[in-house]
């Protein structure tokens, strides 16, 4: 054998039915680069032998003379002698060239029939293999680099409808998605891609239209096969049809969406419900403490009005009796006023109107709310502390609205101080930059309000003064201005040692951010949230 090339090159001898078998089975893959030793040439006395005949089909080289395959220009390496006739292999060992080998026929008779019976092992398991596919009804395809199925198995073929033929060696995206290109990123990236991408098998979800036109979903998995060299050498496609199965899972999906939004509904009614009768209860203890506090003052006016009438009819009014009368009408006049007073509370925290704001300078408010409550102060003995920052900044509200906040805080101070004797109401107004806000401070020396109470200090119609003194509005109404403002309202107390009510308000510049905590914190000893 040459030592020249890897390749071996052969020559047959004999051209009968064994040389037929083994062209038809070695020529096939002769091109294939891990083949090297082709078939170039034989040789037989008989030219219409079927050997010959084929060989000649096949454009190999035929000789009716072995001898003929010694010439060097046929680069003959092995012959192998397919006739058991006699003397044909001592002849050809006699006059071969030294440069070629010989494999005799029995030899060569051992070898192919061990090749037979491995062969035929080989298409057992085959067919084996293709049962075992063929019966899997999941979708199998083999597919080459190029995109071209070289197989399929039945539940494939049965489901698109489509004959073996129909299949074999077509593009993929020619059978899925009846188009002439591949799968492209805008459309559906070609899941093939992917799998050489990553250079591992890929699982994923993919839509297809059947024949039909009908719309399927599958769950496809690809795995990739590859050669010594590492290059993939085909694709295993396998695909199973999950259709039944997305559509249980849109429809529990569904349902179950339908329930939460009919428990949505059912809740979002109930809550209605429960607003509505909230507000009724609401609305109830309004009436019955309205009708309550009124009530009282109009009864005694009534009686005040009765007395006054069965007097002037049963005798002659006298000095006396005029001046009886007189006192009469300052106690009507009294109760009159606290009617309003209790009438125009219940307005302003029923409805607080929007009043038009604008720049307000919260020392002379302050001032002003000061010389208003001058006297009531000054019965109550209590002295006035201003620790007002000169220059600080405006804030934009309703001057009225916050001149009503600072009355009720001034008043109620002075109540509070009056019960201990006297006391002092320190007022502390600053700017604060880092909440860009503008603090107010209002600290009294009165009784204080004991913890218990502090949650509640509030809430609409909580008082603790006596009775008919107030009806527990004036704290909700600033509650309510000073939101409607954007500040918070907060206050601390300690009993027998005084009350601190802080406010905050957006300084004039700063709206963009408001001061931390919108609402209203209580706090006593020790310190307690309310809101």
């Amino acid at each position: 054998m040459s030592t020249s090339s890897s390749v071996i090159t052969i020559g047959l001898v004999g051209g009968g039915e064994l040389c037929a078998e083994i062209l038809q089975k070695t020529t096939s893959v002769s091109a294939h680069e891990e083949f090297r030793a082709p078939i170039v040439a034989v040789a037989d006395p008989e030219p219409t032998s079927p050997g010959m005949a084929l060989a000649g089909r096949l454009g190999l080289a035929t000789f009716t003379d072995y001898r003929q395959l010694y010439e060097a220009r046929q680069g003959i390496d092995l012959i192998i002698i397919l006739t058991p006739e006699p003397g044909v292999f001592e002849n050809i060992l006699a006059t071969r060239p030294a440069r070629i080998r010989i494999l005799s026929y029995p030899v060569f008779q051992l070898f192919w029939q061990a090749i037979g019976r491995e062969e035929q092992k080989l298409r057992e398991r085959t067919r084996e293999m293709e049962t075992l596919v063929n019966g899997i009804q999941d979708f199998i395809l083999v597919i080459t680099p190029d995109m071209s199925i070289i197989e399929a198995n039945e539940a494939f073929l049965q489901k698109m409808g489509l004959s073996r033929d129909q299949v074999i060696g077509r593009k993929c995206y020619q059978i899925y998605r009846r188009a002439e290109h591949p799968c492209n990123k805008t459309e559906d990236e070609c899941p093939l891609r992917l799998v050489v991408q990553n250079q591992r098998h890929i699982r994923r979800i993919q839509k297809r239209h059947l024949p039909d036109g009908e719309v399927r979903y599958y769950e496809v998995s690809i795995y990739p096969l590859y050669e010594k060299e590492g290059k993939v050498s085909k694709f295993i496609h396998i695909s199973r049809d999950i259709t039944q199965h997305r559509r249980e899972e849109e429809e529990i999906t569904r349902r179950l969406e339908q329930m939460v939004e009919d428990r949505t509904r059912q809740l979002r009614e109930t809550h209605e419900k429960l607003l509505h009768q909230d507000r009724m209860s609401s609305l109830g203890k309004l009436a019955a403490t309205v009708v309550h506090e009124i009530n009282n003052p109009i009864a005694g006016i009534l009686n005040l009005v009765m007395l006054m009438k069965r007097i002037s009819a049963e005798q002659t009014l006298g000095a006396q009796e005029i001046e009886q009368f007189r006192r009469y009408l300052d106690l009507m006049e009294t109760e009159t006023r606290r009617t309003s007073r209790i009438v125009s509370n219940l307005l302003a925290f029923s409805r607080q109107p929007i009043a038009e704001k604008q720049r307000v300078n919260i020392p002379q408010i302050i001032e002003q709310t000061l010389l208003i409550n001058a006297n009531l102060l000054k019965i109550a003995g209590a002295g006035v502390d201003r620790r007002l920052e000169p220059g600080m900044p405006e804030v934009i509200g309703s001057e009225d609205q916050l001149q009503q906040v600072f009355m009720n805080l001034f008043s109620n101070a002075a109540e509070a101080m009056e019960a201990k004797g006297g006391g002092t109401l320190r007022i502390e107004a600053a700017h604060e930059p880092d909440l860009k806000a503008v603090a107010i401070r209002v600290v009294d020396t009165g009784v204080g309000v004991p913890a218990a109470n502090m949650p509640r200090l509030f809430e609409p119609f909580f008082t603790t003064k006596k009775k008919g003194q107030g009806v527990g509005l004036g704290l909700s109404v600033a509650y309510g201005i000073i939101q409607e403002h954007g500040g918070t309202i907060s206050a601390q107390s300690v009993v027998g040692e005084g009350t601190t009510f802080t406010i905050r308000l957006p300084a004039v510049g700063d709206a963009d951010r408001r001061p931390a905590g919108k609402g209203v914190r209580h706090e006593s000893q020790p310190d307690t949230d309310r809101r």
